[in-house]
């Protein structure tokens, strides 16, 4: 039985293009074996898209989707 003191809790950053947090908990979520970079990849993939097809903000329309 460890007596350390537990670990302080890591404030999550906001994802580095829109400046979101719910959008970089959803990243870190997505991320397979530590493979950040591959998971922005497939996010802003995914909300370019988005962007492109529905002439709206991707980030409001991925709030909303959540909602």
């Amino acid at each position: 039985m460890s007596r350390r003191r537990r670990p302080e809790k890591r404030e999550i950053l906001p994802d580095p293009k829109f400046g979101d947090q719910v959008l970089s908990k959803f990243m870190n979520n997505l991320m397979l074996d530590g493979k950040k970079s591959v998971a922005e990849r497939i996010v802003y993939g995914a909300l370019d898209t988005v962007e492109a097809k529905a002439k709206a903000d991707p980030v409001q329309l991925f709030h909303d989707a959540l909602n």
